[in-house]
């Protein structure tokens, strides 16, 4: 089984519906539960597999508790976790909105960082598994109006190192995805052609790509970019 959090929409979506076709159970969460139920359906209608899921917002600490315990309910081993949750608003720093840095940190960082420390401790006990932490080109690359966003994804990155380093020793792979601008949601409000952003699915396979390789090898960075540059 594989835990990806935000997955009933975009970048999320695409990598449940990938690892689903390849006949791999998935888990799942969002703040929707219609969303959820949506894609249970959808998902366990086309693919021959079990789509675990719950309703839980992966901002606050006591639902992500809530989530990593219904995950240890199942009788079944967490072969990778893909932190996914996140999300974007514009801005810059010193004009912002008060607590967007707050507000963005729970989400885009702290939701990665104790869902991984609530599920590595098994990973370590079957010395394998794979992390990946969904960054953005952002970690690596200021962009105009990045604000508060930049910050956490640039500490997200951060910390996905840190837990490559310390994890390597146990066989756990970790792995940063860094993809530039994406369709989707984030973008509905812009008129940018689709064909201008990456698409979901193929960030999707990228990760998937990055899963199925052999225990002697691990991709520590994924960066997709437009083919026609950064947004």
């Amino acid at each position: 089984m594989i835990v990806v959090t935000g997955g009933t929409k975009g970048i999320g979506k695409a990598i449940v519906e990938k690892f689903a076709s390849q006949g791999i159970n998935v888990a799942t969460c969002s703040r929707t539960k219609s969303q959820l139920i949506a894609l249970h359906s959808e998902i366990e209608t086309k693919y021959n597999v079990n789509l675990h899921y719950l309703e839980v917002d992966m901002s606050e600490r006591r639902d992500i508790d809530m989530f990593v315990n219904y995950l240890r309910s199942f009788d079944e081993p967490i072969d990778a976790i893909i932190n996914n949750t996140g999300f974007y608003i514009a801005g810059q720093l010193h004009t912002e909105d008060e607590g967007i840095l707050e507000s963005m940190m729970r989400t885009n960082v702290y939701s990665a960082y104790h869902l991984t420390r609530g599920l590595v401790e098994s990973m370590i006990e079957r010395q394998q598994g794979h992390i990946f932490n969904v960054c953005s080109v952002a970690s690596i690359k200021i962009f105009p109006n990045g604000g508060s966003y930049s910050v956490s994804k640039f500490a997200l990155y951060g910390m996905t190192k840190l837990f490559r380093e310390e994890l390597k020793e146990y066989g756990i792979k970790v792995t940063a995805v860094l993809p530039g601008a994406t369709l989707t949601s984030s973008w509905d409000e812009n008129q940018v052609s689709p064909e201008r952003l990456v698409k979901p699915e193929d960030v999707a396979e990228a990760i998937f790509t990055a899963y199925a390789m052999s225990a002697s090898s691990v991709v520590e960075e994924i960066i997709i970019r437009p083919q026609l540059g950064d947004l």
